[in-house]
């Protein structure tokens, strides 16, 4: 494994995340950081390991950062499937049919999401869906197992986002 560098943002499991010479607070999952490999469908935690992000979504209705090149929307129809029996099993769809989470939420937690690859390729049905960086509630405030920031803390972190850079989860 190469060593974290500058363009990681890497997380211990204090909730200290530390990118590019900046330290920051987040809220990790409320199961704490366990490795990837233990990590299951709704137990709490946030999966340890070296993550890419896969992609960056916002909520256009609401204010926020004005959009760089690559952001996606979040749309009305959005959902991420939590459910391990859904085909489409960590994945955004449009159906109810299967458990899933709103990615239009009443909060503003989702206003600004970066996905993390945790589970994508290939998908294990119940090895943890959703695992984002979002916006937190209040400071260190557990999350159901992604890395909760404040507003400008991941504002200034997606903004300085390089395709180079990883999520460096420690336990």
């Amino acid at each position: 494994m190469k060593s974290p560098g500058f363009a990681d943002l890497v997380v211990d499991r204090r909730g200290v995340a530390r990118f590019r010479g900046r330290r920051l607070t987040c809220s990790v999952g409320r199961g704490g950081i366990k490795p990837a490999a233990q990590k299951r469908e709704g137990d709490g935690a946030t999966p340890a390991g070296i993550w890419r992000l896969e992609a960056v979504r916002r909520r256009p209705d609401r204010p926020g950062p004005k959009p760089l090149k690559g952001w996606l929307p979040i749309l009305p129809w959005m959902r991420w499937s939590d459910d391990p029996r859904d085909p489409a099993y960590n994945d955004l769809r449009r159906e109810n049919r299967f458990s899933a989470e709103r990615m239009r939420r009443g909060d503003r937690m989702y206003d600004l999401v970066g996905v993390l690859d945790h589970n994508r390729d290939p998908v294990e049905p119940g090895a943890g869906s959703a695992v984002f960086l979002h916006l937190h509630r209040r400071p260190r405030r557990p999350t159901a197992g992604c890395l909760a920031f404040k507003r400008a803390d991941l504002e200034w972190i997606l903004r300085r986002w390089s395709p180079r850079g990883r999520i460096v989860i420690r336990e």
